[in-house]
């Protein structure tokens, strides 16, 4: 078992787990919303989407920041997960990150979808 994200404590007052399913969806929620240089030992770790909420949102945004997200993903969660699909859309005032995995060592694809408003 993995702790929990965010962390938390269970009713037993010990601190909340995750199962490995639940634990790799929080590390892609990390990553995504994590910026580049926000944590001191991993400068490079992030994928940048944060940054956008102030950039105006367009088509080119979000091929942009596609390629960026995907470039983080596959570098920093590359050995627990395989990106079957991602896919960034831009709608009005809202950045939809869809991504579709399959999890090392499993046969289980699983779908994610992230939003944020800008």
């Amino acid at each position: 078992m993995n702790i929990a994200y965010p962390f938390r404590y269970d009713p037993l007052g010990r601190t909340a787990q995750a199962p490995d399913a639940d634990h790799v969806r929080d590390l892609i929620e990390q990553m995504l919303f994590t910026n580049p240089g926000e944590r001191v030992n991993l400068p490079d770790l992030g994928s940048g989407l944060q940054q956008m909420v102030f950039a105006p949102n367009s088509a080119e945004l979000a091929a942009a920041l596609q390629f960026t997200v995907q470039a983080s993903l596959q570098r920093w969660l590359g050995d627990l997960i395989d990106i079957r699909s991602l896919a960034v859309t831009a709608s009005d005032a809202t950045l939809t990150v869809n991504v579709q995995y399959l999890m090392r060592g499993t046969t289980q694809t699983t779908n994610a979808q992230f939003v944020r408003a800008i």
